[in-house]
């Protein structure tokens, strides 16, 4: 940021939006309200691009979305009082999934604070305990400077969600001096030593059983194309989870799939038989069985590579952890491993393809046992959509018993293309993924998956999408209930409170919002109607009537609760 504020009388909403400009941020996430009326005036003539939403958390998590897919700082902003109380949600998912979030809330004009004004609360004291920074503005003069601040704060070592407040009288008062924005700081990513790059490479080559396991650092730092030449050189069995999905297409040789225990079954034989585990921008967390008996080997090695040096060792002790960036590291192996032959292939490497493929054969006989049947199985239905299919994708997977099946059965291909719902588990939130996931990639087909329960949290963000010309495809798995809760609470409780729904027609929904759909009661109506998807050009809706069918990840973890 270069340009030095010499405007006179500039007033809060003009300096809000040169620092955006100068900060690179040119789109605006937003649902406008009192509070933001001369700022979006402001934006919107300067040329940046506003996506306005129905509601504020929907703006919040495409805003996150779309800091996901960029790697680089998004703008939410919001009105203050319930528009800000209704942003928190979306600011808590970014910041648990380490997305650089900057969410602005326009707020009370700041000389009527404690007067019982309307729509006065604490807006700073709600933000802070889910996010890594947040203040509010108490000078015009301080806008651009709080910006650059929250910007850099958010994409500064472990990423992650920052909030600002503006009083509505700082965006249209006036100031003659400006406090400048600081400069946003570049770094050369942190590099491991060559010490521990060496101890890393031997723990490996001397390993019977080792597994590679990435986590969203890998996407994070970009790390893509190393991470596959160092499969390639060492042939070493890879799985991954989180962002890291579709880094390094399932497709490719020695990618067995999913980390995740409770979509690939596979992984609680492998990762029990590991001895060396290298984890790779991955907390060791819930996904993993914290590193603990229940999914690893108390005498398995474990290596872990994090930017963050709190989570070395964090739930499992180790016997390397190396506090750098995933991509400096696997470049500093890959220097060392250059006058290295390539290794030899490992009978271990053998025995995980075979277990991934027992696997994938086990998913595929319970699809085509069921095919026949009077209600749509979902395995059933996921397969017979692969096969409709004209294209490949991008997904953008919701939270619920339906969606699960695809995520056990579809492997993960393009690299950002796999959009999930984060570690807060914020079911619902696969349409504004969806919404901004389309927006990054304008050429590219967007599906959408989600169950009757989950698309009902921001169902009006069908309308943005239909505003903004989006042609997302929605495909609404209805069993007319909570499903996974169904299943867990008739297991576990033998009760079934709370868990219906009504079957309702969510294609006449998006009709009625300006999109089109159709809805599926039989498995051969399904290739006729994709198609007509794929070339409505709009907003599409496929309603599919499923039968409930407890998926791999419901059985999990009634297993793991017994």
């Amino acid at each position: 940021m270069t340009k030095r504020y010499t405007k006179q009388m500039a007033n809060g909403a003009e300096l809000f939006v040169d620092a955006c400009q100068q900060l690179g941020i040119d789109r605006i996430f937003t649902l406008v309200g009192d509070h933001l009326n001369e700022v979006l005036s402001v934006a919107a003539a300067r040329g940046l691009q506003i996506i306005d939403f129905r509601h504020e958390s929907g703006v919040t998590h495409a805003a996150d979305c779309w800091a996901r897919l960029t790697r680089k700082p998004a703008l939410s902003l919001v009105t203050g009082g319930p528009g800000h109380t209704n942003s928190l949600t979306g600011i808590a998912t970014a910041q648990l999934s380490g997305s650089p979030l900057i969410a602005v809330s326009g707020a009370p004009a700041i000389n009527m604070r404690e007067r019982i004004v309307f729509q006065d609360i604490d807006q700073v004291g709600m933000a802070r305990p889910v996010c890594k920074w947040a203040a509010e503005a108490a000078s015009v003069a301080q806008i651009p400077f709080l910006l650059s601040r929250a910007y850099r704060e958010s994409s500064s070592g472990r990423m992650g969600a920052t909030h600002l407040t503006i009083p509505v009288d700082l965006f249209t008062g006036e100031a003659k001096t400006v406090i400048p924005p600081s400069e946003p700081h570049t770094s050369s990513p942190p590099a491991p030593n060559r010490h521990d790059v060496n101890r890393m490479l031997q723990l490996l080559r001397q390993a019977k059983s080792p597994v590679v396991i990435a986590g969203s650092g890998v996407w994070w730092s970009n790390a893509g194309k190393e991470l596959e030449k160092f499969l390639l050189k060492t042939k070493l069995p890879y799985y991954n989870v989180t962002l890291a999905r579709g880094v390094v297409s399932d497709l490719y040789r020695y990618n067995m799939g999913y980390a995740d225990g409770a979509l690939n079954k596979a992984v609680h034989t492998i990762f029990k038989e590991a001895d060396v585990v290298l984890v790779l921008g991955k907390r060791i967390d819930y996904r993993l069985a914290m590193g603990g008996p229940r999914l690893f080997s108390p005498q398995a090695k474990f290596i872990q590579v994090d930017i963050h040096p709190q989570e070395l060792g964090h739930n499992r002790n180790l016997e390397m952890g190396v506090c750098a960036d995933v991509k400096t590291t696997l470049c500093a192996m890959l220097d060392e491993l250059e006058s290295e032959p390539v290794w030899k292939v490992l009978p271990w490497l053998k025995h995980t393809t075979q277990l991934r493929n027992q696997w994938k054969t086990e998913l595929q006989s319970i699809a085509e046992s069921n095919a026949k049947n009077n209600r749509i199985h979902p395995a059933s239905f996921f397969a017979a959509l692969q096969q409709a299919m004209p294209v490949t994708p991008l997904y953008s997977w919701d939270g619920g018993d339906f969606i699960h099946w695809g995520r056990a059965m579809y492997p993960a291909i393009h690299p950002g293309g796999w959009m999930r719902i984060g570690p807060l588990g914020t079911i619902g939130s696969a349409l504004p993924n969806a919404i901004a996931m389309q927006l990054h990639h304008p050429k590219r087909p967007i599906v959408m998956i989600t169950g009757d329960g989950s698309l009902g949290f921001y169902i009006a963000e069908l309308d943005t999408a239909v505003r903004h010309n989006l042609p997302i495809i929605v495909i609404v798995g209805n069993d007319g209930g909570w499903g996974l809760e169904r299943e867990l609470q008739g297991e576990l409780n033998g009760t079934n409170v709370a868990c219906e729904l009504r079957q309702t027609r969510y294609d006449i929904v998006m009709k009625g919002f300006g999109g089109d759909g159709e809805t599926i009661d039989s498995l051969h109506q399904l290739d006729g109607a994709v198609k007509r998807a794929f070339a409505s050009q709009k907003p599409y809706l496929l309603n599919v009537n499923i039968e409930g069918a407890r998926s791999p990840f419901t059985d999990w973890q009634i297993k793991r609760k017994k």
